[in-house]
């Protein structure tokens, strides 16, 4: 499955989380950091659910990019 992730910047560090995994979310120091351990966040999220005998929702959102002339 592919899961669309958000990543934002901080202060001091970058947080990352999955909109069709609420609850699913991550922080790093560096952006390789975060992509790592929402990666983690992602799988242990999953398995999580899947313990609970909860369904594991398909993931529905998209990414899409605005270019604006600014």
């Amino acid at each position: 499955m592919r899961y669309a992730i958000v990543i934002e910047q901080a202060a001091n560090n970058f947080s990352a989380y999955v909109p069709d995994l609420p609850g699913c979310v991550a922080t790093g120091g560096t952006l390789q950091e975060v992509e790592q351990e929402i990666r983690a966040a992602i799988a242990f999220h999953l398995e999580g659910l899947r313990e609970d005998g909860i369904p594991v929702p398909l993931p529905t959102s998209t990414v899409e990019y605005v270019e604006l002339a600014v």
